[in-house]
């Protein structure tokens, strides 16, 4: 799969304590798209959710509102990883995974891409604990960011998925449905 990218430098962090978001030197100017998902060499860094004309901000993987699809490569299952600050400050957590799912410590999480957004196969994160209890439906799973989401200097913004699947045919075109017994 090829991927449209625009190299970028982060050229602050922004303002508000509460949440992980950073300010890159690109924008509208350099045609850089809401929703776009932002890597570095490491893995995923998080996703543009404001286009100025010369900036963009991004939030990162680790603000407590952000998730994104997962999928653990070892065991195929799925998953959504969200921010979490309450262990540290740079961490995630898969969350909604059945306390007996099959979850170890040491799992790499990649991109689904189920969302539309993120391109399947991007590393995203490793599982660092599991905690289950008896008493728990759900597991609690803590996760490491692969990518350098604190102090990271330069990043690649990828065009949108969206962008890059074909538009779907006109409505008022007729579906072909071959005649019973035609020959193919």
């Amino acid at each position: 799969v090829k991927f449209n990218a625009t190299a970028a430098q982060v050229i602050y962090d922004a303002a508000d304590p509460y949440t992980r978001k950073v300010v890159i030197d690109k924008g509208m100017v350099q045609h850089i798209a809401m929703g776009s998902p932002v890597v570095d060499e490491l893995g995923v860094v998080g996703q543009v959710t404001r286009v100025y004309p010369l900036v963009s901000e991004v939030t990162l993987l680790t603000d407590r509102d952000h998730a994104i699809p997962v999928l653990n490569t070892r065991t195929g299952a799925r998953g959504v990883a969200f921010g979490d600050v309450t262990t540290h400050v740079d961490a995630m957590e898969l969350r909604y995974m059945a306390a007996n799912a099959d979850v170890m410590e040491g799992d790499l999480l990649t991109t689904s891409g189920v969302d539309g957004v993120y391109p399947p196969g991007l590393r995203v994160a490793r599982v660092e604990k599991v905690e289950r209890r008896v008493d728990a439906v759900f597991a609690r799973i803590y996760c490491t960011p692969l990518a350098l989401v604190s102090g990271a200097g330069h990043v690649l913004v990828l065009e949108p998925l969206a962008n890059q699947i074909p538009p779907r045919p006109p409505a008022d075109v007729p579906a072909v449905v071959p005649r019973r017994g035609a020959a193919h």
